[in-house]
């Protein structure tokens, strides 16, 4: 038996939609990560991209477990000497909700060009909204007519 490689032609994306409305910051992110990168599809390779898109809806009521919403602090550094800005979840959660998984996310996927890749499959959103109506639809259109077996 040969080790089956997939070509770009096997890969099938769909969209899922994730309500993170009373979500644990950390299992979210794990669930966003798997789906992102294709870990749950039976063509799961780690040097390709085979993940599906994923949108994240009311960003705004993610919460996290224990001391973390006073505790917790996000770096990011300049570049410059004395240029270390931090900013506690508290903060941040006012200011740009979005950026709270967006961070949990990436860390949670591989550093490198393809990691990079992935994380534009991400969407991520404050309201119950979202602008990707017609794609969302049409791949659970899809799915009823594949379950029905007709095309």
């Amino acid at each position: 038996m040969k080790t089956y490689s997939i070509k770009a032609s096997d890969i099938k994306r769909e969209w899922h939609v994730i309500d993170a409305s009373g979500e644990v910051l950390g299992r979210l992110a794990t669930q966003v990560a798997s789906l992102l990168m294709g870990k749950h599809k039976p063509i799961f390779s780690r040097n390709l991209d085979t993940g599906d898109f994923v949108i994240v809806i009311n960003a705004d009521k993610v919460r996290v477990t224990g001391n973390k919403a006073k505790q917790k602090v996000y770096y990011r550094h300049s570049g410059y000497p004395g240029g270390l800005k931090s900013i506690s979840f508290e903060k941040m959660m006012e200011t740009n909700p979005t950026r709270v998984i967006v961070h949990a996310v990436k860390g949670m996927l591989p550093h490198n060009r393809l990691g990079a890749k992935i994380m534009k499959k991400l969407r991520v959103y404050v309201g119950d909204t979202h602008p990707h109506l017609a794609q969302v639809k049409a791949s659970s259109r899809g799915a009823v007519l594949e379950e029905e077996g007709r095309e």
